[in-house]
């Protein structure tokens, strides 16, 4: 096994234990049980779990925000496919909320490179979704409307939550057609 591969198979485990059970839950030796990676190596591509941690979130940005614009990209209706999306998201079996938020409520102010990696998540989203308004406020209102449709999502998995959000953003005086 090469280093990338040692590297794809240490965030794949990261982030699917991360995810289900918590950062603090999980230790090192669990993530290098689950990959299959020596601990010799793990250390060299990861020498703390704050590098793996950010490493983790950074990899679930790139997807996540990738998958975003994807759905809204040349969608009729960009504002309602974001919804959409989020709906379908809040019904995968293994929905648990936002990994970013998650990694902050569980860490609060440290460590800083994966408040570094949080913080960025957070303003790639004010900035994709202010590319489907003509209002920065507009933006902040459908900022607010994806967060907090996500957290009761987190409560009561399902679309329901999104599509009750996605009721309030067609309210929104300053819209894209």
């Amino acid at each position: 096994m090469d280093d990338e591969e040692a590297r794809t198979r240490l965030l794949d485990a990261a982030e699917a234990l991360f995810y289900a059970e918590g950062i603090q839950a999980v230790g090192m030796d669990r993530v290098r049980t689950e990959s299959g990676v020596p601990l010799k190596r793990l250390y060299r591509l990861f020498p703390a779990k704050e590098a793996l941690v950010a490493a983790y979130l950074d990899r679930r940005d790139r997807r996540w925000t990738a998958s975003l614009r994807a759905a809204v990209d040349g969608a009729p209706d960009p504002v309602a496919a974001v919804f959409d999306w989020l709906a379908a998201w809040f019904s995968e079996p293994d929905f648990r909320g936002c990994a970013f938020l998650n990694a902050h409520g569980e860490l609060g102010a440290g460590p800083e490179g994966v408040l570094d990696v949080v913080r960025r998540h957070k303003a790639e989203l004010r900035t994709l979704l202010g590319g489907l308004t003509d209002s920065p406020t507009a933006a902040d209102h459908l900022l607010i409307l994806v967060e907090g449709a996500t957290a009761v999502a987190t409560l009561t998995p399902g679309p329901e939550p999104a599509h009750r959000a996605a009721e309030l953003a067609a309210l929104l005086p300053t819209r894209h057609p």
